[in-house]
């Protein structure tokens, strides 16, 4: 997004992008930390809930730097939502429902806006071009969150699964080893675009099942 403007693209067109993007950047981030403190808490931690975590408002999530990486790289990220995973009453299982539940509020939310997204397709005389440009970046960017989190590279949640679940398998010297470079691999990947088609691919496939979902019950209506 950057880049058009930086090329010379239509700064006009970029800028509403942006601020169509904004609201759905907000709440999917939010929803997805909040996801992970409650599911922390019902699992026995509210170490996040105590420090105000718990939340769905923005603010208490939005990491300034990780915000516009996000608008304007493409990839970006909250404030980690802490959970001391010595209060799970079973932490293992406990640790990986906590990991998944962002990224299963996130697929959900793509399939509510997906929802209200064909509403305007199946109803015509409902169609506002303004409300429609605001709800499909929800579409794309929960499925984009989605994806992007499965990632099994530290901090993401897909590493935590993963660990959770091969620690005792194959030992702690591995995560041990991503725990200290996770984050420069990360960066590596992304920066150098590795990971994108993965993820495009991913978040693709999530919204042409959401879109195949409501499809069966077109017929119906």
């Amino acid at each position: 997004m950057l880049g058009d403007i930086l090329s010379g693209g239509n700064i006009r067109d970029t800028v509403l992008s942006i601020l169509y993007m904004l609201p759905a950047i907000l709440v999917s981030l939010s929803c997805h930390e909040w996801a992970h403190a409650f599911v922390a808490y019902k699992c026995g931690d509210p170490t996040a809930r105590n420090l105000g975590r718990m939340t769905v408002n923005p603010f208490a999530h939005i990491d300034p730097l990780g915000f516009i990486m996000l608008i304007f790289a493409g990839f970006g990220w909250a404030k980690p939502v802490p959970v001391n995973s010595r209060n799970f009453k079973n932490p293992r299982k406990d640790d990986i429902m906590v990991s998944l539940a962002g990224i299963v509020v996130n697929i959900l939310l793509l399939f509510v806006f997906t929802g209200i997204y064909l509403i305007f397709f199946i109803f015509p005389q409902l169609y506002n071009e303004m409300i429609v440009n605001f709800i499909f970046p929800f579409m794309s960017v929960n499925a984009v969150l989605a994806i992007f989190n499965l990632l099994p590279i530290p901090p993401l949640d897909g590493y935590r699964v993963v660990e959770a679940l091969l620690v005792k398998l194959i030992g702690p010297r591995p995560f041990m080893f991503l725990q200290r470079y996770g984050t420069i691999i990360l960066l590596v990947l992304l920066l150098s675009g590795a990971t994108s088609g993965i993820i495009s691919a991913g978040a693709n496939f999530l919204v042409e099942t959401a879109l195949n979902f409501y499809g069966l019950f077109l017929p119906l209506i």
